[in-house]
């Protein structure tokens, strides 16, 4: 078995609507009260500026400028800093930052895009996964309504951590709650949801529920308020129990069209 584990940090927090410099400033002092030997610090879906449909409403030069940011953010005491920003350049793209400390950035384009709330006329799909190979761990990052898609979380690749950042609005919180333990259960990996706390512009509600989850389900750390929450994930608990319980070994077959 291998002795490996991983530190990792969750700001749940409110955000500021429209506005990433507000919320830069924000997040900059909440990573100064996180201890130096984490490994990763995860916000919630676009932090730098809400759940907003109107994108144009932000300067395009924000997307580099906040790539930027999580660089500089990353490489302080040589610790991995991974966010969530919006959106860069021409065509808008909910999109999710991996930005290692060296400088090294890696992405993921929300795959669901959220018709309820528009979005899929507003942000463009994304079609491929990512899987992100850090500290001995595999790391699969997905974003907020992809959680409802377990053909797309199918762990075909044998990652150790499904992670989910979202804007998850306190209506639907038990459908986050139970999606993220089952997505735990189904692919016998650590799951992480990292949602946000407060009320938005359009009046939409968030309560948190921030959560990380172990391979059999259980509940490892969670969180209705204000707070950054702090959780050790270790190798040998993957390995040991998919050791014990192959059931990944019996799981369906199947290509996936995108």
């Amino acid at each position: 078995m291998k002795n490996i584990e991983l530190t990792i940090a969750l700001i749940q927090s409110s955000l500021v609507w429209e506005s990433p410099e507000e919320n830069r400033t924000y997040f900059s002092k909440k990573i100064e009260e996180i201890p130096s030997n984490i490994d990763v610090i995860v916000l919630p879906e676009m932090f730098t500026t809400g759940f907003t449909m109107s994108p144009k409403n932000i300067e395009i030069s924000e997307g580099q400028i906040t790539k930027d940011w999580m660089a500089e953010e990353a490489k302080k005491e040589c610790r991995y800093s991974r966010k969530h920003p919006i959106f860069e350049k021409g065509t808008y793209t909910n999109r999710l930052f991996f930005v290692h400390p060296e400088g090294k950035i890696e992405q993921y384009d929300k795959r669901h895009t959220f018709t309820l709330a528009g979005e899929d006329k507003v942000y463009q799909a994304g079609r491929k996964r990512l899987i992100v190979d850090y500290k001995g761990f595999k790391i699969c990052p997905m974003i907020c309504y992809d959680l409802r898609f377990p053909v797309w979380a199918r762990n075909t690749e044998a990652y150790d951590i499904l992670m989910y950042v979202a804007n998850w609005p306190k209506p639907r919180i038990k459908a986050w709650d139970t999606l993220l333990k089952a997505r735990a259960i189904e692919n016998m990996t650590y799951c992480i949801g990292v949602n946000r706390i407060g009320t938005d512009e359009s009046g939409y509600e968030y309560s948190g529920h921030s959560a990380v989850y172990d391979c059999l389900g259980d509940q490892i750390v969670y969180s209705e308020k204000d707070e950054i929450l702090f959780a050790i994930l270790r190798k040998e608990h993957i390995e040991s129990t998919r050791q014990k319980l192959r059931f990944l070994e019996d799981r369906d077959k199947f290509t996936l069209e995108v």
